[in-house]
């Protein structure tokens, strides 16, 4: 643009990730080890994810540990908001399907039109990693879910939905899930917090390969939101992010992504609120919102930017409820540049 052209307007874009704590339908098992949700849980947790749902008021939501489709659908409803598509592969209610078994799966809400839709469960073919004790670890616990999606201005851009293996000790168990190893042993304790470690650096260099499936010598601007199980500046991020490689090699923007957080504006509060977690009393970011490089607002490939990043975890502090999540939300207020507008022909 020249110095006096007039500024290029933006379309608003609201994203959301929300880790919600094992939504399920009431009287169903999810876990052997925790009691089914009675009614009035049920209702509770409804009541209370919909409210926070309707404060996030997000064009694009995406969202962690569903066990049921339609106990999400039912969330939304309590919102008050519309949302024209939602889906949780994996988690669908029906007649032949029963929602997620064994582990719950991630989701999305948008009033955007979505052009695209894919689950991957499945590792790049050439890519395992040897887990001790358990062999190659090849999928996805929780497969990642990408959206191709178009706004009403006619932008396109892709959002990418993620919640890596958690950091809980993996313990070996047998066909019947009995333990076969002694879980007060310092030392089995030590090797199976390893293999939760490999598991999730496993899972996110598979991310990694995606993303550069989505980014590589693309204009199509990507969001990746998710629940990663690990901080911003932790090995596992950073392998998913790529950002160190800048430094050395400037076209390796072409396939990093940012953290939003570090993007946003100059005049937005970064202080003391960024934190979505809380273990042992010690705060973290386990909840973030990634953005590839056409979302920096200098950056020579830019379309858009990051207006403002909040988290919303007061409830954090309000003492363990399976009723709540134990995940704060975290939203992203981007901005993206309109396509100018098509000349009129003279009538």
């Amino acid at each position: 643009m020249r110095p006096n052209d007039p500024p290029q307007p933006l379309a608003t874009l609201m994203v959301a990730t929300c880790n919600v704590l094992n939504l399920a339908n009431p009287g169903r098992m999810f876990y052997q080890n925790q009691d089914p949700y009675s009614a009035a849980e049920f209702e509770r947790k409804l009541n209370w994810l919909g409210e926070r749902l309707r404060m996030l008021n997000a064009d694009v939501l995406a969202v962690q540990e569903v066990w049921d489709e339609a106990a999400f659908k039912g969330a939304l409803g309590r919102s008050g908001l519309r949302y024209d598509f939602v889906a949780v592969p994996g988690a669908e209610n029906d007649a032949e399907r029963h929602g997620a078994q064994g582990t719950p799966r991630v989701g999305i809400a948008t009033r955007l039109k979505v052009e695209a839709l894919q689950s991957f469960p499945d590792f790049p073919p050439d890519l395992q990693v040897e887990v001790p004790g358990l062999g190659p670890h090849t999928r996805f616990e929780r497969p990642p879910l990408v959206a191709t999606l178009r706004m009403k201005h006619g932008q396109t851009l892709n959002v990418l939905t993620a919640h890596l293996k958690s950091k809980r000790p993996k313990f070996l168990q047998d066909a019947q899930g009995n333990p076969t190893e002694d879980r007060d042993d310092h030392k089995v304790m030590a090797l199976a917090s390893l293999r939760s470690l490999v598991m999730r650096g496993s899972e996110a260099m598979a991310l990694r390969c995606l993303i550069i499936d989505l980014l590589h010598r693309t204009n199509i601007p990507l969001v990746v939101l998710g629940d990663f199980n690990d901080t911003p500046d932790s090995v596992t991020t950073q392998l998913i992010c790529a950002t160190n490689e800048i430094a050395y090699d400037r076209s390796a923007r072409d396939v990093a992504l940012f953290n939003a957080y570090d993007l946003q504006g100059e005049a937005t509060l970064k202080k003391d609120v960024a934190y979505s977690h809380i273990h042992q009393g010690s705060p973290s970011v386990l909840d973030q919102i990634l953005v590839s490089e056409e979302f920096m607002a200098t950056g020579r490939n830019s379309v858009g930017d990051v207006r403002r990043v909040d988290y919303f975890n007061d409830h954090l502090h309000e003492g363990r409820d399976r009723t709540r999540s134990d995940h704060g939300f975290v939203r992203a207020l981007l901005r993206l540049k309109m396509p100018p507008a098509t000349p009129q022909s003279p009538p």
